[in-house]
């Protein structure tokens, strides 16, 4: 298949999953396989940190207000209650800690998952049962907090922890385990996304531009971790990479492409949350882990 053809599709794979709790990194993996794309080729590694990039630059324009809001309120926020110690973005940077330190510690366990299609499988399935009940559960109880400058600091290193369920299982998905996180301890659905939107920027801009570089300039040696969900272990290890006019303008497709899908999805994911909620998330996520484990072995082989 057209390299650029190739390029828009996964491009918009990147951009439809990276935000939804169904796990980029099984999506990712479907396309490439559909498309005969090797795991360890080193261009089409590197292609997916960047294409990543895309989809967050999306996130990070959407909700550029909100952010400017809250350095500007630093540290007392817009009711002039808050500290240091409870700001939003304090909360934001603490789950990313909490999330960094055991991926980093766990890198080992997350590669060796990362090559195993059955372990994607079962973590869409589990990861999708959890969600519908904890879904469910919320509902039925009523959320202590509706907004996240309502947070306090062990609710964000409680979300930031179960972060790392998503690193050491592939196919959790990074959204997932925030959002169900974030409902567990009070939080209605739309204040657990839009942490999980927030504490996303830093997390994936940190690990996405390290392994760029990494991959770009092998040379780089700093001590990093893997971002939980889709680019964490797949771009473990990268080879170097000799980049030419043609393998430019792939990249600059898919970077586009995936920006202006994400920035789509995002707005929608925010409206149906708020009117539907995650069943059919959940659902979706039973489906393509049954269907992974039933077919996947087959559709890898190609």
């Amino acid at each position: 298949m057209n390299d650029y053809v190739v390029s828009v599709l996964l491009g918009i794979i990147e951009g439809l999953t990276e935000f939804l709790p169904v796990s980029s990194t099984a999506h990712l993996r479907i396309g490439e396989a559909l498309f005969d794309i090797g795991l360890n080729d080193p261009y089409w590694k590197m292609y997916t940190i960047v294409i990543q990039l895309g989809a967050i630059l999306a996130l990070t324009l959407l909700f550029a207000g909100r952010i400017i809001e809250f350095i500007r309120t630093f540290p007392q926020g817009e009711d002039g209650k808050h500290t240091v110690r409870n700001h939003p973005l304090t909360l934001t940077l603490a789950a990313f800690v909490c999330t960094a330190i055991p991926s980093l510690l766990l890198t080992n366990v997350i590669g060796a998952h990362l090559e195993s299609l059955r372990a994607i499988a079962l973590a869409l399935i589990v990861g999708g049962i959890v969600m519908w009940i904890v879904d469910a559960w919320s509902v039925r109880h009523d959320a202590s907090v509706t907004d996240v400058e309502q947070m306090t600091l062990l609710q964000a290193i409680w979300i930031g922890v179960c972060q790392v369920t998503s690193a050491v299982f592939p196919g959790t998905s990074r959204s997932m385990s925030t959002i169900a996180a974030g409902q567990i301890v009070g939080m209605t659905r739309s204040a657990a996304l839009e942490f999980s939107f927030l504490v996303s920027i830093p997390t994936m801009f940190a690990a996405t531009l390290y392994d760029l570089v990494k991959s770009l300039w092998p040379g780089f040696h700093v001590l990093a971790w893997h971002k939980p969900g889709a680019a964490s272990g797949m771009h473990s290890a990268l080879a170097p990479v000799v980049m030419t006019g043609h393998g430019w303008m792939v990249l600059i497709v898919g970077f586009v492409i995936s920006f202006f899908v994400a920035l789509g999805v995002v707005e929608w994911f925010l409206q149906w949350v708020r009117s539907h909620g995650f069943v059919f998330f959940a659902v979706y996520r039973l489906i393509l882990g049954a269907a992974l484990l039933l077919f996947g072995g087959r559709l890898m082989a190609n």
